[in-house]
């Protein structure tokens, strides 16, 4: 498999919310090769906390994101430790990071695209969580250029109950005697969350190697926000909170407008058990959408059934739904 990672410098660029990031830069990883007609391309978008190599195990020509047919850009979320963040980025004497939003990402994405490898179309926004949300932005800003996107376990818009759920996690973070504490905090609260009643009534942790449930707790979820910095982290859940699609100029805060301006095909695929992606703001926006379908995951992994990486059940429905999409 052919891949090739860069780092794409944007320059200085203003901001949705005033004021402008200074020196920022995209690092970004792709897979597959760019056809002579430059139309077959996805792009695959990272979500909270997530770096390219969190999500990339989905590339692979076993599932639907194949390399062979397809060329796969996965560019960093500004904010992610990778792309510019509070971690990495000095922002002058002041030193204070900006406040990012999901249009400010992917307005970059897409110079970065033309401007590096001369994409005019593409083919697919594949997102989940906050991927989903910038799958969405994409559609809405750019027409017909986006024939198709992917929203799994996302909305258009945070929902206030989402919202909420994330004010949990930013108190528990920024009262925390130390920044490790509170990301172990961060971890176990997220345990909770990502996860359906189901999953651990069932014991299912047992499943993926761990002994007990602390040892899940430990090992899986505080393990996974250590790997992180807190400034990042909570940088990124700004962006998650404010997402809107409604808040873009041209469409004045009418969710509805903003839906029905959408001419890509939209595969809305939820999870049945996600806590705070629920299929309810999916279904009240599917009747605004002019060519969208809504596929619930049968499953009892809650937000995680919409990346299944040890949950292979999942990983043939997802694969199969977004198959038939691309050969629509």
């Amino acid at each position: 498999m052919t891949t090739s990672e860069g780092v794409f410098e944007c320059g200085d660029i203003g901001l949705l919310q005033g004021g402008e990031l200074k020196d920022a830069r995209i690092v970004y990883k792709t897979f597959g090769t760019l056809n002579a007609a430059r139309d077959n391309v996805i792009v695959y978008p990272t979500s909270y906390s997530a770096h390219h190599t969190d999500i990339e195990w989905l590339v692979s020509p076993a599932h639907c994101l194949d390399p062979s047919r397809y060329f796969i850009v996965i560019p960093n979320m500004f904010t992610n430790g990778l792309s510019s963040s509070p971690s990495n980025t000095d922002q002058g004497a002041r030193g204070e990071f900006p406040n990012i939003t999901t249009y400010d990402n992917v307005i970059q994405q897409r110079v970065l695209l033309d401007e590096v490898f001369g994409i005019e179309r593409v083919k697919m926004v594949y997102g989940w969580s906050m991927g989903a949300q910038q799958a969405y932005h994409w559609a809405t800003l750019y027409g017909s250029a986006v024939e198709r996107i992917v929203v799994n376990c996302g909305s258009a818009r945070t929902s206030p109950h989402n919202f909420v759920f994330l004010e949990g996690v930013r108190t528990a973070v920024q009262n925390a005697r130390t920044p490790q504490d509170g990301l172990r905090a961060m971890g176990r609260i997220y345990a909770g969350w990502a996860l359906s009643q189901t999953f651990y009534r069932r014991e299912m942790w047992r499943g993926l190697g761990f002994t007990s449930l602390e040892d899940f707790l430990v090992r899986s979820w505080e393990a996974s926000f250590l790997r992180r910095d807190a400034r990042d982290l909570m940088a990124q859940l700004w962006t998650w909170q404010n997402g809107d699609i409604a808040s873009l100029p041209l469409h004045g805060g009418d969710l509805g407008r903003a839906l029905s301006s959408i001419s890509a095909k939209v595969l809305l695929m939820p999870s049945a058990t996600d806590l705070y992606f629920q299929t309810d703001d999916n279904r009240a926006e599917l009747p605004h959408l002019r060519h969208g379908t809504l596929v619930e995951i049968p499953s009892v992994w809650g937000h995680r059934a919409g990346n299944p990486l040890a949950n292979p059940e999942d990983q043939a429905f997802l694969d199969a739904q977004v198959k038939a999409l691309l050969d629509a």
